[in-house]
C-alpha cells in the first residue's frame, strides 16, 4: 500500500459511509419494518384455523425461501416492466427484501407465538375476546420477547443483503466502491474498505441489539 492508495481510501471512506447512511441503512430499516408486519400476518395466518389462507401463505413462504434473492430482484426490476409494471431501484429492492424478511421471520414469529401457553388464548376467549384480539393484545406482546433475538439478527443479515441491490442499479455501499474502483483500478482496497463499512454498521447494530436484549431481560 503506497501513499496514493492511502489518500484514495481516506477520500473514498466518506463516500462509502454516506452511501451506507443514505441508502443501505434506510433500505434496511424500511425493508425490515414492512417485512416484520408481513411476518406477523403470515404467522397468524398459519396459526389461524383457515385452511385456504394457511395454504396460501405457505406457498408464499415456500417460493421466497427457495429462490435466490438476486433472482427475485431481477424479476421485479427487469422482468415486471415487460408486462407494464415498473418500479425504481429503491422500491424494487425494498419490495423484494420486505417479502424476504416476511417469509423468513414468519417462522420465527410463529414459533414464538406457539411457545406461549395455549391456556392464555383460551382465557382470552373466556373474557370475550376474539382470536385476533387475543393474539394482538395478549399473545403477541409475550411472543415478541422470545422472538426479539433472532429477529434482531435478521436486521444485521439484511444490512449485508442490501449489497445485492447494486445489481439493480441502486447506488449503495458496494456500488459506490465499484464505481470508484472502475476509475482507479484499486479493486482490492476499495472492496476491502466497503467490507469495513459493513463491519462498522453491523457492529453498531450488534451493540444496540445486546443492550435491547438486556433491557428486555430486566423487565421480565
Amino acid at each position: 500500500m503506497n501513499e496514493r492508495i492511502i489518500n484514495e481510501l481516506i477520500e473514498s471512506f466518506g463516500k462509502l459511509l454516506m452511501a451506507g447512511l443514505k441508502v443501505s441503512l434506510p433500505l434496511t430499516i424500511a425493508s425490515f419494518s414492512a417485512g416484520l408486519i408481513i411476518a406477523f400476518l403470515v404467522a397468524l395466518a398459519q396459526i389461524a384455523k383457515v385452511p385456504v389462507l394457511r395454504h396460501l401463505v405457505r406457498v408464499y413462504v415456500w417460493i421466497i425461501r427457495c429462490t435466490p434473492m438476486i433472482v427475485q430482484l431481477f424479476i421485479v426490476y427487469f422482468g415486471l416492466p415487460s408486462i407494464g409494471i415498473k418500479f425504481n431501484s429503491f422500491v424494487s429492492a425494498w419490495l423484494v427484501m420486505s417479502l424476504s424478511v416476511g417469509a423468513y421471520c414468519s417462522e420465527t414469529v410463529r414459533a414464538a407465538i406457539q411457545s406461549v401457553p395455549v391456556g392464555q388464548l383460551e382465557a382470552c376467549y373466556c373474557d370475550g375476546l376474539t382470536f385476533w384480539q387475543g393474539m394482538m393484545h395478549v399473545i403477541v406482546p409475550q411472543a415478541l420477547r422470545t422472538a426479539f433475538p433472532p429477529l434482531s439478527n435478521s436486521i444485521i443479515g439484511l444490512v449485508k443483503d442490501t449489497s445485492l441491490a447494486y445489481s439493480v442499479a441502486l447506488v449503495e455501499i458496494l456500488a459506490t466502491a465499484q464505481r470508484i474502483a472502475a476509475r482507479t483500478y484499486d479493486y482490492f482496497w476499495l472492496y476491502l474498505e466497503a467490507g469495513l463499512i459493513y463491519l462498522i454498521i453491523c457492529s453498531v447494530l450488534t451493540v444496540i441489539q445486546s443492550r435491547a436484549e438486556a433491557a428486555l431481560e430486566r423487565r421480565r
